[in-house]
């Protein structure tokens, strides 16, 4: 299936369902940015552009980003989806950009860049067409002639998403039709949209994992979308999860975890509540009336929360089980379109089954628990890295497996579990595995630590966190009058309770505090190799 086939069919079958729209705005029916698309479409054709070129997407989440994707990948031409806080000078050169759509807020971002840009940059970007995003989606007198484009194929190239995940090194990843739409049609039954449901979309749409789940989906089930006219900080989004009542939303790992230190962690585990929460039937009750009370703070209409792109946290699981959350886990990667396993109602701490027409195996060798290489063949695996054969032909096997990078193994009932990154293993003093995100799994257990990071540095394990300061002000009264005194004594007791629960190879030597925020990528996974 082409995303073209996909979009015809969604917008006849929902023609005057909601579509897309702010949070607190009318929204756009399927029919009305179904005329967008076509006339966006028939400016391309006038504008000279053949199938296959590429147009570059630079904006934050609006209603008329949909617009402009599904006119990209339904002409035929190839979409180039920026994050909006990558610089895109490289990607737009790299990538073979032939015209670039921007919104009104990034339009003076980029005329400063590109004024101050090197002049071979500038040379290589002079005819570089540039279009206001807010502009090219109002509607305009069409020729009719929009829908003669010669028709994609499944093979054809729909999408080039650039990416540097942790790694720092960036990738054009080539997803063609039949990836992407060969996602939709596995992933939609574990999302199990009914038409006219409502999903706040709140993660960049240009990273795939929001794309794919928090558009495409939407789109082909008949969604109602709702976007946030400001970052969602607490007092934007609070107000806006009373207003639109979403049944949906995807989130990453981090996002709850907040929730869970700020509000939920200090009725459990303080004071009376600790106790109460370890008796069986008052711990039920407990759990049933937080679950409860964080069902209505997110309006109360919720059956699918999404938490992807990297590992929740254990603790959080818990609770959230427990407290019968409809949260969904579930495992995937750009290069895979993006979901590889998932599920809404299954194994504790597993990122769920393998989607239908999806191949896993786990590579040799395995560890002692059976872990290896998580690999992936499958409709949903990219076509390659862009003008880059060395990198592409790194990631698949000789008999065309796709190595993800990813540590997992798979119980008995078939349910995956991911254990970590293989670039992230660490090997302990007699070839021992040892998992860094199992140990910062165990450090950002403690209420005291924001997040954390754990690393060899020559022999030693270590670890290193960024602390609360406000809570730690609050358990050490008198903190003021000797700061790096309580400090250090914290850290010292934290490291102490840290390897008692640990095998004594991947114990930490020492831990230390990060004085910033770690820097992240847009689905909050921290950028390891700028703190190796």
């Amino acid at each position: 299936m082409t995303i073209h086939r996909l979009w015809t069919e969604a917008a006849r079958r929902h023609a005057d369902l909601p579509f897309v729209g702010w949070v607190d705005d009318t929204p756009w029916t399927f029919r009305e940015v179904d005329m967008r698309v076509k006339c966006l479409k028939e400016r391309f054709r006038r504008q000279g552009l053949a199938a296959g070129d590429r147009v570059a997407l630079w904006s934050s989440n609006q209603p008329g980003w949909g617009v402009v994707y599904l006119a990209v990948t339904t002409a035929p031409l190839v979409v180039v989806p920026i994050l909006p806080e990558f610089s895109p000078t490289n990607v737009l050169i790299h990538g073979g950009v032939k015209v670039l759509v921007v919104s009104k807020s990034l339009l003076e971002v980029w005329s400063k860049w590109f004024s101050e840009a090197p002049e071979p940059v500038r040379v290589a970007l002079q005819a570089l067409v540039v279009l206001v995003l807010e502009d090219v989606v109002e509607p305009q007198e069409r020729v009719g002639s929009a829908d003669l484009w010669a028709p994609s194929s499944d093979a054809d190239l729909a999408a080039l998403i650039y990416t540097s995940g942790t790694t720092g090194s960036p990738k054009g990843v080539m997803l063609t039709h039949g990836n992407l739409t060969s996602n939709v049609v596995s992933a939609a039954p574990i999302v199990g949209f009914v038409p006219g449901d409502r999903m706040l979309s709140v993660l960049p749409l240009a990273h795939t994992y929001e794309c794919t789940l928090g558009f495409l989906i939407p789109a082909q089930e008949g969604i109602h979308i709702g976007y946030l006219s400001k970052p969602p900080s607490a007092a934007v989004l609070m107000p806006a999860l009373a207003s639109f009542r979403p049944h949906a939303m995807l989130t990453v790992p981090l996002f709850m975890e907040k929730i869970y230190k700020q509000k939920v962690a200090p009725v459990l585990h303080g004071g009376v509540g600790k106790v109460l929460a370890r008796m069986p039937v008052v711990g039920a009750l407990i759990h049933h009336l937080i679950g409860g009370k964080l069902r209505r703070t997110f309006g109360g209409r919720l059956k699918f929360f999404g938490i992807g792109g990297a590992a929740l946290a254990p603790e959080v699981a818990h609770f959230l089980h427990k407290a019968r959350f409809p949260y969904a886990i579930g495992y995937g990667l750009t290069e895979t379109s993006p979901l590889v396993a998932g599920h809404l109602k299954g194994a504790l701490y597993s990122t769920g089954r393998i989607l239908n027409g999806v191949q896993v195996k786990i590579g040799e060798p395995k560890n002692e628990q059976g872990a290896g290489e998580i690999l992936v063949k499958g409709p949903n695996v990219m076509a390659g890295y862009y003008q880059d054969p060395a990198r592409t032909s790194e990631v698949f096997t000789p008999d065309g497996w796709f190595k993800t990078g990813d540590l997992g193994r798979f119980d008995r009932r078939g349910q995956l579990y991911i254990k970590g990154r293989t670039k992230n293993l660490i090997l302990g003093p007699s070839g021992e595995n040892i998992y860094p995100e199992a140990i910062e799994a165990l450090l950002n257990q403690d209420r005291l630590v924001v997040e954390s990071l754990v690393l060899q540095r020559g022999p030693e394990i270590i670890a290193k966190v960024v602390l609360n300061y406000e809570l730690l002000a609050e358990q050490f009264k008198e903190w003021e009058a000797d700061t790096a005194h309580h400090v250090e004594a914290y850290l010292g007791g934290l490291k102490a309770h840290i390897n008692q629960q640990l095998a004594r190879f991947s114990r930490l030597s020492f831990v230390e505090v990060q004085p910033e925020p770690f820097e992240k990528t847009a689905t909050l996974k921290i950028k390891r190799y700028l703190y190796g």
